[in-house]
C-alpha cells in the first residue's frame, strides 16, 4: 500500500516517515511540500493513502483534494481543529491534531487500512444549522498539468455548459467540471447572483439592466458584455442593486 505526505513543514513530513516505519506494510510513494507538487505527484504515483496537511502555501488541502479527484483515502494532519466538519464533508478517513502520539497515529491508519479498498461513501447531509457559511474566496481549476487560481474578487461571471461551468475573469473562459447550482452554493450571495438558470454574475460587475423583448431584460457588465436575465433573476437583482437598475 502507498503513501504520499503532504505538508509544507520539513519536521512534520519526517515525524510522519518515522512513524510509518513501524507499518511496513505501507511505501511511501511521495512527499510534497505544497498543493501543487501534491496534485502533480498524486497522477504519477496514484497513491493508496495521503497524509495532507490543510494550511499550505498556494494550494490548501482541501483544493489539493478537489483537484485530485475521489479515490485516495486521506488523514488530515493539521494544527488546527476548526477543519474537522469540512474534513468530514469530504470524507477523510481521520484527523490528527499537532501534536499527536504515536498511539493516535497507529490508530489513525489502522483505520485507514480497514478502508482501502472500500467504495467511496455517498456524500454526506448536513443539515443547514449544522454547515458553517463560508465562502469561497477563490477557486481553482485544472487543466491538464496546469491549475489556474482566480480569487473570485476577479470572476465576471459564471455559465452553465452541461455538467460544467465556464469561469470568465478579465476576458479569459476556465472550464471546470462543476454544477452551476453547487457553484451558486459556495459564492457569497451578498457578492454573486444567480440571474438565469445558466448564469451567475458578480455584482460589482453589473453596470445597467436594458430591456431585450417585451417580457425579459439583458445585464450589462462593465466590459460591455451582455447577460440575459430570468424574470426572477431580475426580481433579485433589483432586491440587492435597487437605484442602480
Amino acid at each position: 500500500m502507498t503513501v504520499m505526505i503532504v505538508d509544507d513543514e520539513e519536521l512534520a513530513r519526517k515525524l510522519i516517515r518515522e512513524m510509518l516505519d513501524s507499518h511496513p506494510e505501507f511505501e511511501i510513494a511521495a512527499e510534497c511540500a505544497n498543493g501543487f507538487e501534491a496534485v502533480k505527484a498524486a497522477a504519477q504515483s496514484k497513491p493508496d493513502l495521503m497524509f495532507l496537511d490543510v494550511q499550505m502555501p498556494k494550494l490548501d488541502g482541501f483544493e489539493v483534494l478537489e483537484l485530485i479527484g475521489p479515490g485516495v483515502k486521506t488523514i488530515f494532519v493539521t494544527a488546527y481543529d476548526q477543519y474537522a466538519l469540512r474534513a468530514f464533508e469530504v470524507h477523510a478517513v481521520d484527523y490528527l491534531l499537532k501534536p499527536f502520539s504515536k498511539e493516535r497515529f497507529d490508530s489513525a491508519l489502522e483505520l485507514a487500512k480497514s478502508r482501502l479498498g472500500a467504495p467511496a461513501p455517498a456524500p454526506a447531509e448536513l443539515s443547514a444549522a449544522a454547515r458553517p457559511q463560508r465562502y469561497l474566496e477563490r477557486v481553482v481549476v485544472k487543466d491538464g498539468a496546469r491549475v489556474h487560481i482566480i480569487p473570485v474578487a476577479r470572476l465576471d461571471y459564471a455559465e452553465a455548459q452541461d455538467d460544467y461551468v465556464s469561469l470568465v475573469s478579465q476576458g479569459k473562459a476556465y472550464l471546470k467540471q462543476q454544477t452551476i447550482a453547487s457553484l451558486e452554493e459556495s459564492l457569497d450571495p451578498a457578492r454573486f447572483i444567480r440571474i438565469h438558470r445558466s448564469y451567475i454574475v458578480n455584482l460589482d460587475r453589473v453596470v445597467k439592466m436594458e430591456p431585450y423583448t417585451k417580457d425579459s431584460k439583458i445585464a450589462v457588465l462593465s466590459d460591455g458584455k451582455q447577460l440575459p436575465v430570468s424574470r426572477s433573476g431580475y426580481q433579485r437583482l433589483a432586491a440587492l442593486l435597487g437605484e442602480k437598475l
